[in-house]
């Protein structure tokens, strides 16, 4: 009888850690998602139809963090309000309101921004400009956060160059080098982004060439979800056949699942690019 009781009491206690585990071990929903300008000449393919659906997509998802890419000032405000969301970032072009925004957006029930920046990928990175054989200016906006339960990591959200392979491989460079600058603390760091790169390309493989860093799609404890590709162009009928957003991770982060997401409505796409989610633990 008495070994029962001792029994019962020792699965009770083994249930109480393995609860308080679960409580503990709280996980982070980050994705990037190139959602497209809005372009006027989009016919079909509207920024106001295709608005109300990125929204329901992040809200879906419960992606509580994300970075966007191509993204316009009013394209901001909108996605913000749909989501009760706050955002960081500048314009490209001034450093202010014009041109694209490479924004960080963030759930401020669930983080807080401690520190945020934004630089340009070019040899003067710290004011508008455009590096290399880019054919336009392009910029990192990074943030520090902490969760509700005082984790703290970084985040960069960048876009690379659509033509300049030099700039994109300089850019890898850049990026890498303003982390190791930035992150004093050591803390977990996310760099995620419109790459237009393969993983095949020298300017991912100058990330991924340093142990420190994984990609999110390989280091996933669950298989990849999703298509081989991540660019769509609007084609319906297209089989997407290159990965080129992608979510890298250093530090101490577990990366529970990753997926991209093809989610659509009526055979349209929210966008010419497929969001790439990560489900993360630090």
């Amino acid at each position: 009888m008495f070994q029962k009781i001792i029994s019962t009491f020792f699965f009770f206690f083994l249930l109480i850690l393995f609860q308080q585990g679960n409580l503990s071990a709280q996980s982070h929903r980050i994705a990037t998602f190139n959602i497209r300008w809005d372009n006027p000449g989009d016919a079909g393919n509207l920024w106001k139809d295709r608005a109300p659906h990125v929204i329901h997509l992040i809200q879906f998802h419960q992606i509580g963090l994300f970075g966007t890419q191509e993204a316009l000032a009013h394209q901001i405000k909108q996605i913000n309000e749909g989501l009760g969301y706050l955002s960081i970032g500048v314009g490209r072009d001034d450093g202010k309101e014009k041109g694209e925004f490479s924004p960080i957006h963030y759930n401020p029930n669930l983080y807080k921004l401690e520190d945020s920046g934004t630089f340009w990928l070019s040899p003067t990175p710290d004011s508008p400009s455009k590096g290399w054989d880019a054919a336009l200016n392009r910029i990192c906006t990074w943030g520090r956060f902490k969760d509700s339960k005082g984790k703290r990591f970084y985040v960069f959200n960048v876009h690379y160059d659509h033509i300049g392979q030099q700039a994109r491989e300089e850019s890898s460079k850049l990026v890498a080098s303003k982390i190791q600058q930035i992150n004093r603390e050591k803390l977990p760091v996310v760099w995620m982004g419109d790459f237009n790169v393969t993983p095949d390309n020298a300017a991912y493989q100058t990330i991924v060439s340093n142990p420190a860093w994984k990609d999110a799609r390989l280091a996933s404890k669950l298989p990849s979800y999703g298509p081989p590709g991540t660019f769509t162009g609007f084609d319906w009928e297209r089989m997407p056949d290159g990965i080129i957003d992608h979510i890298f991770v250093q530090g101490k982060i577990n990366v529970i699942r990753h997926g991209i997401l093809t989610d659509n409505y009526g055979k349209k796409y929210p966008s010419d690019h497929f969001p790439v989610m990560a489900e993360l633990q630090f």
